[in-house]
């Protein structure tokens, strides 16, 4: 099963300053949560417990800076803030700040943290009701940036208009920007607004763009838009007769299906290992578990990679025993 991540889009949309490592963190957090409660009650007070394997496989890194990446992590997280806006009974805008953690704790030389988030957050994580955001953890496990995974965050609330209009005062806000961080706009997109985007676009399922809102010479905002990538077939293919044969891949479109996720994580290790397929479909810097993670996905929600990997598929023995 897939894990999802769901964040209630007032969390989403508050300000926060997380590192890489802390934001992996509640990301795992929710999935560890929302596989034994949907009751958001169920949650208060408990400690969850975060194993470095959970990490590894998740994003793609080695056991030992797994162990390293969580212990910073759950401790930054205790010491960490969120903050968001409200209109208060007289009318005033009101900033408050809460914690995310209400304790942590981790073993020296272990391969394990604990913490209990704080009561004030939970409702945000794990409410099953309307107003939220799901996607996989998948799409995220391999952006480097931390501005890259809140923008993902933000822009895929909008899964039908696929747009975001928002000031720039408003998106500072959210990235948990300080007045003087990133202070000329110069820097602000060079190494927050376009990492982000090209992250982005490089390693989720959509492609992002923007342009810029201006008063006179001065930026004042942003509409970013995006589209996913996997597109729907044409009509002259869903026309087409599924016995013919595709001469680019030598199969016919009636083999070409989603794997299920045991054939996918079973064929994705071996395809990741097979040094010819590594060599054409590798990703630069891409480390092994991530290369194996994406292949298993691409393999279980993107029929037209499926079609593309068939041969090498083929050659590792699928369809003989499936």
């Amino acid at each position: 099963m897939s894990k999802l991540v769901v964040k209630d889009n007032a969390l989403i949309e508050a300000s926060h300053k997380l590192s890489e490592s802390e934001q992996r963190l509640i990301l795992l957090a929710i999935v560890k949560g929302r596989e034994f409660c949907d009751n958001i009650e169920h949650l208060r007070g408990k400690e969850l417990e975060i194993h470095a394997d959970d990490y590894m496989q998740a994003f793609g890194v080695e056991r030992h800076a797994a162990y390293e990446s969580l212990k910073k992590a759950v401790m930054g997280l205790y010491r960490a803030e969120w903050g968001y806006k409200y209109i208060n009974d007289k009318g005033k805008t009101v900033v408050r700040y809460e914690r995310f953690t209400q304790s942590a704790e981790y073993v020296e030389g272990g391969a394990e943290v604990k913490f209990r988030f704080a009561d004030a957050i939970i409702p945000m994580l794990v409410e099953l009701e309307r107003n939220f955001t799901t996607y996989e953890i998948t799409q995220v496990a391999n952006l480097q940036s931390r501005y890259a995974m809140r923008l993902y965050e933000f822009l895929i609330r909008f899964k039908t208009s696929k747009k975001l209009e928002i000031s720039l005062e408003d998106l500072r806000f959210r990235f948990g920007l300080l007045e003087h961080e990133y202070s000329r706009m110069s820097d602000f997109k060079k190494d927050v607004l376009n990492l982000a985007i090209k992250q982005i676009s490089e390693h989720t399922d959509i492609t992002v763009k923007y342009e810029q809102h201006k008063k006179g010479r001065t930026i004042t905002g942003f509409t970013f838009t995006f589209k996913y990538k996997n597109k729907p077939k044409t009509q002259s293919q869903e026309q087409r007769d599924p016995n013919t044969i595709d001469w680019v891949n030598g199969t016919a479109d009636n083999e070409s299906k989603l794997l299920t996720q045991k054939q996918a994580d079973y064929f994705a290790s071996k395809l990741a290992n097979d040094s010819g397929f590594g060599g054409k479909f590798g990703g630069s810097g891409e480390s092994m578990q991530a290369f194996v993670n994406r292949i298993s996905s691409e393999l279980q929600r993107d029929i037209s990679k499926v079609a593309v990997y068939m041969p090498y598929l083929l050659a590792q023995g699928y369809g003989k025993t499936n």
